[in-house]
């Protein structure tokens, strides 16, 4: 792949990954849309890994306190503030992972991959999301996040395997609706989006041991560095614009991608 190639796929991803806008959606439409080669699956994990270290340097207060509670869950205990934390992002991500892989097994997930049906996702989950926003309460906080929010917003997650839908998107609309305010279901959903990039990559990783070669690790390095840098921008810029405006530009450039992506796929 040439160095233009590999910055779109890393800049796509960086950007869109923790935008509720579909990053894998993004992804997708690249070489369909532009004509360029299919960025294939070890570019992808790449990416993917750029954009973990990102939300983990940004929350790292939040990293380290679910990690410090990781350890009290492992000893049965859910005492602590970071134990209920970790607890809440590990049944969170057990529908995303069985979802996952009922869809691997089935080959669905390769079915899914068309133009029609991101259109169609992006559509509708960008107006469910403008709904959620602009109606769902705004009082709870992180420190609110009991295992029954998480258990809803892992179903909600899980959704986000069908491309276009948005993995940020749907949990950020699903934590709107539970009366989350806007930037603490910004926190969460990035909270999430850990262990489940750490799944999603390792499954992936494991399909893809032995077909990495040598002059591949210079495009993994150089994708897995632009990735984290663009991701880190996107959402410092994010959560900061939470805090005068609302999800509304998302939802209108969800629906004006989405229009356009059924025209085409259409006509």
């Amino acid at each position: 792949m040439t160095t233009f190639n590999l910055l779109l796929v890393a800049l796509i991803q960086g950007v869109t990954e923790f935008l509720p806008v579909s990053s894998s959606g993004h992804l997708i439409l690249l070489p369909s849309l532009t004509g360029l080669d299919d960025q294939g699956q070890v570019i992808d994990v790449a990416a993917h890994v750029g954009t973990l270290l990102a939300v983990i340097l940004y929350f790292r207060a939040d990293v380290w306190l679910a990690t410090q509670g990781l350890l009290r869950v492992m000893q049965g205990k859910i005492d602590t503030q970071g134990a209920r934390l970790a607890m809440g992002l590990i049944v969170a991500t057990i529908p995303v992972i069985l979802f996952g892989l009922f869809l691997k097994l089935t080959g669905l997930s390769d079915q899914m991959r068309g133009i029609a049906v991101i259109g169609w996702t992006m559509t509708i989950f960008g107006l469910v999301l403008y709904w959620a926003d602009q109606n769902g309460p705004t009082e709870k906080t992180v420190e609110d996040w009991a295992l029954k929010d998480a258990i809803k917003m892992g179903v909600w997650q899980a959704v986000a395997l069908i491309p276009g839908t948005s993995r940020s998107g749907i949990t950020i609309t699903a934590a709107r609706l539970l009366g989350y305010t806007r930037s603490e279901a910004a926190r969460i959903s990035m909270l999430m989006s850990i262990p489940t990039i750490i799944a999603s990559a390792s499954l992936l990783g494991l399909d893809l041991v032995g077909t990495v070669d040598i002059g591949a690790v210079r495009d993994i390095a150089m994708v897995v560095g632009m990735s984290f840098v663009a991701a880190l921008i996107a959402l410092t810029l994010m959560m900061r614009l939470l805090r005068a405006v609302s999800y509304t530009p998302y939802v209108i450039y969800r629906l004006g991608l989405g229009v356009l992506l059924l025209w085409i796929a259409y006509t």
